[in-house]
């Protein structure tokens, strides 16, 4: 296997949902307020770039601490850096040129943007290390995930600690916790026996019940914020139109089969991508 693949693989770039489910928070940042629709496709690229890199490097960050952990479950045995098939230094190389791309927004940013982004890292420094202490690392990844709220409200000149704004926020916490749950499942027969902790295994007896708990205050959070905001009705309404389809599925959802939880992981991507042309288009 070429280096250039082992760089495509390890940093997840043939597994885009993560990309995804990392900018379009960035974008909705952006378009949460009335905003000149050029400086917010601009400010888009930009982001998307950053999310390349920055999901990609939490990847790698992630795969290294875990390694132990990974060895020892079906659907992670097989990884690169588990399977010890890269070196030290091609780790350090890859991390690199994604921490690299990661930056890229940085340079693009106001000053108060960049202290903001700035601020996060310590969160994504400590992610892999939550497993080990908390039933709720899922809720930890959600703040990461959705970090790029704040940095693209506060480009746009709005106050990114403003009530809607960070009501906003919890919502897409709550939305990751939830979709993060789901993907949980996968491995949870494997993380139970080495010893992880997750919210899939914490809330395994009704695992539904507390889905459908998460996404009603997660969409409930979002209708609040956008209603503060001055949405325009039509815009809440497609938006819960859209969450309706999204709960269809997760009730569908076999958290049994590790292929219906990664299937059903992935619409969040799309119903992702639903609110984002909502908010873009619909001002």
């Amino acid at each position: 296997m070429s280096d250039f693949k082992k760089f495509l693989i390890t940093s997840r770039y043939d597994k885009p949902h993560g990309i995804l489910l990392l900018f379009f928070p960035c974008l909705w940042g952006l378009s949460l307020i009335k905003s000149n629709i050029t400086d917010v496709i601009f400010l888009g690229i930009i982001f998307f770039i950053g999310a390349c890199g920055m999901r990609a490097l939490g990847c790698i960050w992630n795969d290294y601490n875990d390694k132990n952990f990974d060895i020892r479950v079906k659907r992670t045995k097989t990884r690169l850096i588990a399977s010890n098939k890269l070196k030290k230094k091609q780790v350090l190389l890859f991390s690199t040129i994604n921490a690299s791309i990661g930056s890229v927004p940085l340079f693009f940013l106001p000053t108060q943007s960049i202290f903001i982004a700035l601020c996060v890292l310590p969160l994504i420094i400590s992610y892999p290390f939550m497993k080990r202490i908390t039933w709720w690392p899922q809720l930890w990844l959600g703040i990461n995930f959705n970090w790029g709220i704040l940095v693209g409200s506060s480009a746009m000149g709005t106050e990114f600690l403003s009530f809607p704004i960070i009501i906003f926020y919890i919502g897409s916490i709550l939305f990751t916790l939830g979709y993060d749950t789901i993907y949980g499942f996968q491995d949870i027969v494997d993380d139970q026996r080495i010893g992880i902790k997750s919210t899939s295994i914490k809330f395994k007896r009704k695992p539904k019940t507390f889905l459908l708990l998460v996404y009603f205050a997660s969409f409930t959070l979002w209708g609040l914020s956008l209603h503060l905001l001055e949405k325009p009705t039509v815009a809440i309404v497609l938006c819960f139109s859209a969450f309706i389809f999204l709960l269809h599925r997760i009730l569908k959802c076999n958290l049994n089969d590790p292929y219906s939880c990664y299937k059903t992981f992935k619409y969040n991507s799309y119903y992702s991508l639903l609110i984002t042309i909502i908010l873009i288009i619909i001002k």
